[in-house]
């Protein structure tokens, strides 16, 4: 089973989801309301989201496939994995605005973070084992 276009899809996802996600937290700052349970939610779910791709990365390299720089991938995949729900443990679990304006810049810089992986050859394409 080639896993390729999957992860394709569900990187490219998470680059939405990322800049989705600093939009809506930057309109909750913007109209000065705290972080809902719904927010909550989906910072969890843009977690397990970067840790499905970081399992399928990991499937497919144990399959042989290899993309230009392995070590760099995984560094990479694991701050998408980690970040979000550090900034909430850093934070406390404060939900006023400045942790809305906290989310919505690491959220904003994690989709960034991410088209870059895309610009330097970072997710793909992964080569057939030889």
């Amino acid at each position: 089973m080639d896993l390729n276009p999957i992860h394709t899809i569900l990187f490219n996802m998470h680059i939405l989801y990322s800049l989705i996600l600093g939009i809506w937290a930057a309109v909750m700052s913007f109209r000065h309301q705290s972080i809902s349970g719904n927010f909550w939610g989906a910072v969890a779910t843009g977690a397990i989201l970067a840790g499905v791709i970081l399992l399928i990365g990991v499937i497919m390299t144990l399959q042989g496939y290899r993309v230009a720089r392995m070590t760099t991938y995984f560094l990479y995949m694991a701050w998408l994995v980690i970040i979000m729900p550090g900034l909430f443990s850093l934070l406390r679990g404060r939900d006023d605005r400045s942790a809305a304006v906290a989310f919505s810049i690491l959220s904003l810089f994690n989709a960034a973070t991410s088209v870059s992986m895309v610009q330097r050859s970072l997710v793909g394409p992964w080569l057939e084992p030889v």
